[in-house]
């Protein structure tokens, strides 16, 4: 490939165009089948709460593929891809875990994964990759505590990610061989905890799966599994943008982050609600009878997708003039984490660590910037999700 016709170099996430949003109507995407666009706030948190609007539809036997490699996504074992009471079942499992309650329990120890991280950044000399050195191995850190893995795992864990969220632009070979290598795994976990139960969260879940009764294994195998890998790609890809936008085009906010803990928790909030984790524009459903959203009446068995991204710009429900200040309370909550049955439940967990890591790296390193500006991002691809593959800093 030449040059001349090269891809032209993905887009910063926080600097994605989102049109106004708009009430439903029919779109036809250059790579499917006509699906119905919703973008209004009040429309996509309709379409993510109504049970008339589902998820497991989209992954029966029949129905057309959304992807043509067999990503960890598209399973029909993930709980995110089931509906009623299978969702229902392996949701409770997990009802406990991450409570706002539970994520401030764990806030000290997390404190102190933050300041040994920090503690060892320390010690590069500059300039030194933020994402090697903190986004990354932070995460990770983070998951495989609660979930009791051991420290050779997480370089798999990487590996397993990659494939599992998988844009489309893997060898379906080399993803089914990935997650054939990461399915065992959680199996094997699984087995293992129900065993020899320890403190860990995969314990817990599996305890709790087992006292619930009709939780199938493969649907247990797949839930632990999205954990290891879910547990810490969003995060890292949160930071890692996080740190992209802040240091590059945000600068003047650095020193209030580390002063405040508080302020950067709203700060925190404001990014995961404006920088989306990747490219992809929208949540899918599927309606089981007509449905009447926004004035329009959307017809059963249409495929609908929930833009997220318009509708956290929906200029009614956040005003322009507040959009963009990173310390203003959010007017309303955020829909990055989804809303209704299918809520994400490490949304607490997310908001906890990118608070922390971002308070106590700008109270740590003050002066902390990027060491060249003007250099483009190397950015981690082949993923639904992107941030930088690498991103060097000094102080």
């Amino acid at each position: 490939m030449t040059a001349e016709s090269a891809p032209p170099a993905p887009v910063p996430l926080h600097r994605l165009h989102f049109d106004a949003p708009g009430p439903p109507r029919l779109a036809e995407p250059p790579d499917g089948a006509p699906v119905w666009l919703v973008s209004r706030y009040a429309d996509v948190r309709q379409v993510l709460s109504d049970p008339r609007f589902g998820r497991a539809r989209l992954f029966t036997p029949e129905a057309p593929p959304l992807s043509d490699v067999p990503d960890l996504v598209s399973s029909p074992d993930l709980m995110f891809n089931q509906d009623g009471a299978a969702h229902l079942r392996l949701r409770r499992t997990l009802r406990r875990a991450f409570t706002p309650r539970s994520v401030a329990c764990w806030r000290p120890w997390i404190a102190e994964m933050v300041d040994d991280l920090l503690g060892r950044l320390e010690t590069l000399p500059g300039p030194a990759d933020a994402v090697g050195a903190f986004t990354l191995p932070l995460p990770v850190a983070v998951i495989s505590r609660l979930m009791g893995l051991d420290e050779p795992v997480w370089d798999r864990m990487r590996y397993w990610s990659e494939h599992a969220f998988s844009d489309g632009t893997h060898d379906r070979e080399q993803v089914a061989s990935a997650l054939e290598e990461f399915r065992a795994f959680g199996a094997d976990l699984v087995a293992e905890r129900r065993r020899t139960p320890g403190e860990d969260l995969v314990s817990g879940l599996v305890a709790a799966a087992d006292r619930e009764g009709g939780v199938p294994d493969a649907h247990l195998v797949t839930l632990v599994c999205g954990l290891a890998v879910g547990g810490h790609d969003s995060t890292s890809t949160m930071l890692g943008n996080a740190l992209l936008y802040l240091l590059g085009e945000r600068p003047a906010s650095w020193p209030r982050l580390g002063a405040d803990e508080e302020a950067a928790g709203r700060v925190a909030d404001r990014i995961l609600h404006l920088v989306p984790l990747g490219d992809d524009r929208g949540s899918a459903r599927h309606t089981a009878t007509d449905v009447e959203v926004g004035g329009v009446t959307i017809p059963a068995g249409a495929t609908v997708l929930a833009d997220c991204g318009r509708a956290n710009r929906d200029p009614a429900v956040f005003p322009p003039a507040t959009l963009h200040d990173l310390f203003a309370p959010l007017e309303a909550p955020t829909l990055s984490f989804g809303a209704g049955p299918h809520y994400c439940l490490g949304a607490w967990l997310a908001r906890c660590e990118l608070q922390l890591a971002l308070h106590r790296l700008a109270a740590r390193f003050p002066g902390l910037r990027l060491a060249d500006p003007a250099e483009p991002v190397s950015w981690r691809l082949g993923a639904t999700s992107r941030s930088p593959l690498r991103l060097d800093v000094d102080w």
